[in-house]
């Protein structure tokens, strides 16, 4: 069984757009919104017979659902998920539970697979579910222009054969789309854009994993892109800012101190030789005094 080394994430359509490049070529994009997964739950392959992460998205209240599921999310210390998807990964891409991953999980420029249920078209005929011809417009054809024609043979085998391709229920299908293209990343309001049309209808779920067809990036993180990590790198740079600013400001506060100290130095040195230059006068003048009286 074929199965990617990493973990994918749950993303919520939002919509179609189109974005431009350099040179002012358009191409059609869908963007999808991280909304927050959180694992759930690791399996092992001791106590399960493989390794993968259960991963869930999507705010639900606690009263909407069943005991045993509310046992499940408590077991694993998290708050309810509307949507459960399970993710087979290699021993080495584990994370553990409760962690939360980030939009960087994917980078630019990197090949996906995305997985949805298809729109749900109804029961439709067979032009539109099968791309058939349909019947001539004249020459003896009245009311079923647009029927399928025969859909067996004579009297052997006498059957319609399984799987004929006639009307019926049309889309409402699980589809993968492979090898799209990531072609910008927001990670300030966690959206992706992906080059072309995904499955499903907007505000809908869907999965997006590495491309089973393509090679991971170099620069793709592992085991997976976590906000965890990204607020550690934040934290220690605020840390080192922080110091930084610390030792500028101590540095300042010794300028100042030695400033105001040799302030001090010269303020008493002008006293002291002032107070010196008034002594000498006095002296000058009682020697004065002295010489005039013995004359």
């Amino acid at each position: 069984m074929l199965f990617r080394s990493r973990s994918g994430l749950i993303l919520k359509k939002m919509g179609m757009t189109r974005i431009f490049d350099d040179t002012g070529n358009s191409f059609p994009v869908t963007v999808l919104k991280l909304e927050e997964n959180q694992v759930v739950k690791v399996l092992d392959r001791n106590k399960n017979g493989y390794f993968a992460l259960q991963v869930g998205t999507g705010k639900v209240k606690t009263k909407n659902i069943g005991k045993a599921i509310r046992g499940h999310f408590a077991k694993s210390n998290v708050e309810p998920k509307k949507i459960l998807k399970e993710f087979r990964v290699d021993e080495d891409m584990l994370v553990e539970e409760g962690k939360i991953f980030s939009i960087n999980h994917f980078s630019v420029g990197q090949k996906i697979d995305v997985s949805g249920v298809s729109h749900g078209k109804g029961f439709s005929g067979g032009m539109k579910r099968h791309n058939f011809a349909g019947l001539e417009a004249t020459h003896g054809v009245s009311i079923s222009h647009r029927s399928h024609g025969s859909t067996g043979n004579s009297q052997d085998p006498g059957r319609v054969w399984k799987g004929k391709k006639m009307a019926g229920q049309y889309g409402n299908v699980n589809k993968t789309i492979q090898n799209l293209t990531v072609l910008e990343i927001n990670d300030v309001d966690d959206l992706l854009y992906v080059k072309g049309s995904v499955p499903g209808p907007k505000n809908g779920y869907l999965t997006v994993r590495d491309a089973i067809k393509s090679t991971l990036p170099e620069g793709a993180l592992k085991p997976a892109g976590l906000k965890d990590n990204e607020k550690s790198e934040t934290n220690t740079s605020n840390q080192k800012e922080i110091i930084q600013d610390e030792d500028a400001n101590i540095k300042s506060e010794n300028d100042e101190v030695k400033d105001e100290q040799s302030n001090d130095q010269k303020v008493t040195e002008k006293t002291i030789t002032s107070v010196d230059e008034s002594s000498n006068t006095e002296m000058t003048d009682t020697d004065k005094n002295t010489n005039n009286k013995e004359v």
